[in-house]
């Protein structure tokens, strides 16, 4: 009897080997992030962060006169750390969280992600490849970054004239109505045109044609500078703003080749891009300027290397390298007519050029990003890529961020006004914001 009891337990326990992998082999695996993207996203975001503290920073403050040098400073680096706290309070619910309901789902989120609830370190984002996944805090930390930079880049039309109490008013309104709308448009699964298939890698629309738009309505807005067309405002030092240019290619390789959310061929072709379509612009930049009967200058160099970057963003992984090259160079020539022929003719006062550079190259970057697309061109379409459908979808998320920018900072710059005045006192601004909003100099001689 004992003899049989034991054949039973061997057989029971033989059986239930057997059985759990075959239980095993049926059950749905569990995405694990691969600690090789993991690393990946965590550099990018670091690298993104590097563009605005200190890239921005001394690209713009560089611009600005000497009086003004901090205060620009200042604003950039307050509004980015508004904009951090903002996001993790509503904006990535808003803009990344579970989908809202009914007739808001394609241009806005939910709440349920409010305070990143529900977000531990074991919650995992999707990338776009079916089964990869990363931990959900540094997608997070990845799209923080990119609300920072562009509400940073939206200040460049402002400085010199702005008050910082302003600047954190106008963040907290534009964030919320502007750029997480737009954010959830394009990026969000349930977006209005990432449905509609918008080809936007980095952000042409949701950084660039965003701020660049932006910028130009809060210039319109808040005024001229106190002697503008009439008193020499040349930058203070064109050798910081060869600095900040420098850091801000470094940086746009984790915000073009972060954007494929792996360390994939994806990203690799977004390096490359960004690599070449900004030694086109900054060329081209550089040839303009000999064309048009003047010297070659550091800042067009400065200039040409943002507007490339600015062009490659929404095609860096999606055109080869030619097209991107066409690309970089184009829109650079087109940014240098929308700052030396468009800005003097009009009159505005786009204090840092951020209409002329990011507003006009991201239009350029966007549409174009229909164009290179194309296999036949060298970009990384299907074969039955219908280039004419295409450019449809791009001009409508063009059109739609020119549009919903402009009236959502319209808003946000008059909500400032009334809580703040918006701009600082003519004394103030004569005698320089670092003075006169912050007591300080950046240079004591």
């Amino acid at each position: 009897m004992k003899t049989i009891l034991n054949l039973l337990r061997v057989t029971a326990i033989a059986a239930l080997a057997l059985a759990v992998p075959a239980l095993a082999a049926d059950a749905v695996p569990v995405p694990v992030p691969d600690k090789g993207d993991t690393a990946w996203m965590l550099v990018s975001t670091l690298l993104v962060l590097l563009m605005i503290l200190p890239g921005l920073q001394l690209f713009y403050g560089g611009l600005t006169r000497s009086k003004n040098m901090l205060s620009t400073m200042t604003q950039i680096g307050a509004a980015t750390c508004l904009a951090m706290l903002l996001w993790v309070v509503f904006g990535y619910s808003l803009a990344f969280g579970p989908d809202s309901a009914g007739a808001l789902k394609p241009f806005i989120a939910s709440l349920d992600r409010l305070f990143l609830a529900g977000i531990t370190p074991d919650s995992t984002a999707a990338t776009f490849t079916d089964g990869v996944v990363i931990p959900e805090y540094v997608f997070v930390c990845f799209q923080m970054t990119f609300a920072a930079i562009t509400v940073s880049l939206v200040l460049g039309s402002v400085v010199e004239r702005i008050k910082l109490s302003a600047v954190l008013v106008f963040t907290a309104v534009w964030l919320t109505i502007v750029y997480l709308p737009i954010a959830h448009m394009v990026w969000a699964a349930s977006g209005l045109f990432f449905e509609m298939g918008a080809l936007d890698f980095a952000g042409g629309t949701v950084v660039h044609i965003n701020a660049g738009v932006s910028a130009l309505v809060a210039a319109l807005i808040l005024g001229k500078r106190i002697g503008y067309g009439k008193e020499t405002m040349a930058p203070h030092s064109l050798t910081l703003t060869m600095v900040g240019a420098g850091m801000l290619w470094v940086g746009w390789f984790g915000f073009n080749a972060g954007s494929a959310l792996e360390a994939n061929g994806s990203a690799a072709l977004a390096m490359i891009n960004t690599f070449v379509a900004t030694a086109a612009g900054a060329l081209a930049w550089l040839l303009v300027e000999k064309l048009a009967g003047h010297k070659p200058s550091s800042l067009g160099l400065a200039s040409g290397i943002i507007a490339g970057l600015v062009a490659v963003t929404p095609a860096a992984g999606n055109s080869g390298p030619m097209g991107a090259i066409v690309l970089g160079a184009a829109a650079s020539v087109l940014c240098y007519l929308a700052v030396a022929v468009l800005k003097p003719r009009l009159g505005y006062d786009d204090s840092l050029d951020a209409f002329g550079i990011h507003g006009v190259g991201g239009i350029v970057g966007a549409i174009g990003t229909g164009v290179v697309y194309a296999p036949s061109l060298g970009g990384p379409g299907p074969a039955d890529f219908d280039m004419v459908s295409q450019l449809g979808v791009q001009f409508a998320a063009v059109a739609t961020t020119i549009v919903w920018a402009a009236v959502g900072t319209a808003i946000a710059i008059y909500v400032a006004k009334a809580v703040t005045g918006l701009r600082v006192s003519v004394d103030q601004e004569r005698e320089g914001l670092d003075l006169g909003e912050h007591g300080e100099r950046a240079y004591n001689n």
